[in-house]
């Protein structure tokens, strides 16, 4: 009996620690699945950070607007209001009461638009002429005579000229 007791208690011992070694073999499977899931997680969550902040909300930058130097110049005798339009970067358009003359402002202004000044002069009246250079050359020059005189002087800039060198069928620049 006792072979058979020692047999039986060698059994009961080794039944428990199979048990033993199962229990702890499934805790690390489990620990080991928690841990993948959390690193799985984790990466999913870097991911989707990076997409959040990599993506950008800004509209791209565009490419510079080409420009034209653009003088207007106001002279004569007596108060004048000037108003003068020039659209470069960001349009501007500025009125000016009550100027002394003579004025002059130099802008950058975009091609393919048309920069204008208006001269208005006051109830006194006088005598004022406006003018529009564009890359230092004259084009356009009105006066202005008496009470409430007006005169407006405008230079329309041609658009940017294609500069890749194509052309169509017929030789033409598209």
């Amino acid at each position: 009996m006792s072979t058979d007791t020692l047999h039986t208690e060698t059994g009961d011992a080794t039944s428990e620690a199979e048990s033993a070694e199962l229990d702890s073999r499934s805790v690390g499977t489990g620990r080991r699945t928690l841990i993948g899931a959390a690193v799985a997680l984790l990466l999913a969550a870097g991911v989707v950070t990076y997409g959040i902040l990599a993506s950008p909300d800004e509209p791209k930058p565009r490419p510079p607007v080409p420009t034209a130097a653009v003088s207007y110049e106001v002279r004569g005798s007596g108060t004048v209001q000037i108003e003068f339009v020039a659209h470069g970067a960001q349009a501007k358009s500025l009125t000016l009461s009550g100027s002394e003359l003579p004025w002059r402002k130099d802008v950058e202004v975009a091609l393919g638009s048309e920069p204008t000044v208006r001269i208005v002069l006051d109830g006194e009246g006088g005598d004022a002429r406006c003018a529009v250079s564009v890359r230092g050359k004259h084009v356009q020059r009105s006066t202005a005579v008496g009470p409430y005189g007006r005169a407006t002087c405008s230079a329309p800039l041609a658009a940017a000229q294609d500069t890749t060198g194509r052309t169509s069928e017929n030789g033409e620049t598209p």
